[in-house]
């Protein structure tokens, strides 16, 4: 039954506006919540040398690592490679010199952490002076 006469029915419309109006605010919202993280990390490049090779000084022990993280005193290799076993062959090499200078000669594919721990046994060991061993560019 319909009582109404003449009188045509709307049809429902969706107001967009407030709809966009909320939108935005919750874009802003979020832009100015969100935390963005960035990995912490050092942007290293590793040196290559120009200068010819130097002579090598009486008061320097060489530490070398090879690929495979095998690490030699002085061309002789370590049974084990924790920091406490390479401080006790730096202190061992140096014999009674003091304070020798640590170069460390590590091969490309070395890991950076068997590089750390040198550096780490030198300091344990007592000997602030370090130094790396680079190859000339090709």
């Amino acid at each position: 039954m319909k009582f109404q006469r003449g009188h045509s029915r709307e049809e429902p419309e969706i107001n967009l506006i407030p709809m966009i109006d909320v939108l935005l605010v919750i874009i802003i919202f979020l832009m100015l919540t969100t935390t963005y993280s960035k990995f912490s990390g050092l942007e290293i490049n590793l040196p290559t040398a120009e200068a010819s090779k130097q002579n090598e000084q009486p008061n320097e022990i060489d530490v070398a690592v090879t690929a495979s993280g095998q690490v030699l005193i002085d061309k002789s290799p370590l049974a084990a490679t924790d920091v406490q076993t390479i401080a006790e062959a730096l202190r061992r090499a140096a014999g009674d010199r003091q304070d020798p200078l640590i170069v460390i000669i590590a091969d490309a594919k070395a890991t950076h952490q068997s590089v750390v721990d040198i550096m780490q046994a030198a300091q344990n060991a007592g000997f602030p002076h370090i130094s790396f061993a680079t190859q000339t560019a090709r």
